[in-house]
């Protein structure tokens, strides 16, 4: 028979992940929610988790192993898995079942490792689907798991807990009350720690400072989209106790650094186009928390990525960006 009709032998199966390269690759997968792709960051990220509560840590540093390892035993390309691109959505997904079902359940942990699994299959379906256009999934895998989890499990009573320091779901409150200065700055910080569902200004920090060892021009960038959300939110008359928590501007903090310097080349023009996609961000926040409150949905990053998504598309049809 002609050598050139047999059948090529299959490929090979990816070699095992070494310890080390592990290791750095779970830390990778939490710093990648901030699209970070360093170990150094994700040792920040899990001290401010630890900061806001150890329980969190424990939750975020699972959600990575679990979706890591995830993807190693599917055999996912190890040039994604490497730099940390399907442990950030497990990561999310570990935290938001830890805020919003409690933190200290069985159920939520096994729920919660579910999830991680679940999600690094939603990854690949949506990467094959929006590669088609050479667009990221962002943090959609994560919001599509999120928003399921928190719609459905009040139908279930031994997954569904309720008490003290569980997570409310978001309400359009009026709130006459001036925004000071201490409010202000807490608001500025928050707005980072957000991302993580953590509200409190000194773990935002420590994000803030994480951010800016792996990339001073990421950390500029997200003290841009706080300061832009936090003034956005205050012209519109937004609630002051919003403002101060956070909850107007995680989402805006995300865009800023997209879309100068993650998915655009930084310049004067991506800057402008980051500001402005700050503030339509914070608009978009305050239209879905109204939208999904209803139904006892929840914002998450819904609000990032679908400004992402607007603003990274039209990028061919605008000459002055481009892409990274």
């Amino acid at each position: 028979m002609n050598g050139s009709l047999t059948e090529p032998p299959p490929p090979a199966p990816p070699a095992p992940a070494q310890p080390a390269s592990f290791v750095q690759e779970v830390l990778r997968g939490i710093a990648q929610v901030d699209f970070m792709p360093n170990a150094i960051t994700g040792i920040f990220f899990l001290a401010a988790l630890a900061a806001a509560g150890w329980e969190f840590a424990l939750y975020g540093l699972l959600g990575s192993v679990v979706g890591t390892a995830t993807a190693y035993a599917f055999g996912i390309d190890r040039s994604l898995v490497s730099v940390g691109l399907r442990g950030f959505n497990g990561t999310l997904v570990a935290l938001s079942f830890a805020v919003f079902l409690g933190a200290r359940h069985l159920s939520t942990a096994l729920l919660a490792i579910g999830g991680c699994i679940t999600v690094v299959v939603v990854t690949s379906a949506l990467a094959t689907i929006l590669g088609t256009w050479n667009i990221p999934t962002f943090t959609m895998p994560f919001c599509i798991m999120a928003s399921v989890m928190t719609v459905a499990a009040p139908s279930f009573s031994r997954v569904w807990h309720t008490g003290p320091g569980l997570a409310a779901l978001p309400k359009s409150v009026a709130d006459t009350t001036p925004l000071g200065w201490e409010q202000l700055w807490h608001g500025f910080f928050a707005n980072v720690g957000q991302i993580f569902f953590m509200p409190q200004w000194y773990v935002g920090l420590i994000f803030l400072a994480g951010i800016t060892v792996a990339s001073r021009l990421a950390g500029a960038m997200a003290c841009v989209g706080s300061a832009v959300a936090v003034f956005v939110a205050w012209s519109m008359g937004s609630p002051t106790q919003g403002i101060s928590e956070g909850l107007m501007g995680y989402n805006s903090v995300l865009v800023a650094m997209a879309l100068c310097g993650v998915f655009l080349v930084a310049g004067s023009w991506s800057f402008g186009y980051a500001v402005l996609g700050a503030a339509a961000a914070t608009g978009l926040t305050a239209a879905m928390t109204s939208f999904f409150a209803p139904f006892g949905g929840h914002t998450f990053t819904w609000p990032f990525v679908l400004t992402a998504l607007v603003f990274v598309a039209a990028v061919p049809a605008i000459p002055r960006l481009r892409r990274t």
